[in-house]
């Protein structure tokens, strides 16, 4: 009974590793996603000094504003704001999302690795399993694909 408690626990963790890294994963998807509608969103911007454009305000709220320079100013970390061009901030973008991949490579290596190491898990007790019901009655026993031989 031990053992199997043991196991459920051990089965419990894995899967709470999997849902956090799918999780995570699911961020960086979302991350990725939010990234590629600014990149569009800034190529719109290119030559449109001087033009009328919806600025967001908030969740779904926009206010018309006129372009006025296509210098904008971003938020560099840390509530640190720079004037950058658009193709600086481009270049930005294109840097973030270079390291969202590496995080996503990271990620999905992670998931590999929890669930190669469920299987493992899962095989051993199978194994452990099997002899406990071939050898159960025998002391002196080797058990070897499912067939008993006492010594």
């Amino acid at each position: 009974m031990e053992n199997q408690q043991e196991l459920m626990m051990k089965f419990q963790m894995f899967d709470q590793q999997i849902q956090q890294t799918q999780q995570q994963l699911q961020a960086v998807e979302q991350a990725f996603s939010d990234l590629g509608s600014i990149h569009l969103g800034l190529n719109e911007l290119k030559g449109s000094k001087g033009k009328e454009i919806m600025a967001p305000i908030g969740k779904g709220i926009f206010a018309k504003a006129t372009l006025s320079s296509e210098e904008l100013i971003v938020d560099v970390g840390d509530k640190t704001f720079v004037p950058k061009s658009i193709e600086e901030t481009q270049e930005m973008i294109k840097e973030q999302t270079a390291k969202l991949e590496e995080v996503k490579g990271q990620l999905e290596d992670t998931l590999k690795e929890i669930n190669s190491e469920l299987t493992r898990t899962m095989m051993e007790a199978q194994s452990k399993m099997k002899k406990e019901e071939c050898c159960g009655e025998h002391e002196n026993c080797e058990c070897e694909e499912g067939s008993c031989s006492q010594k």
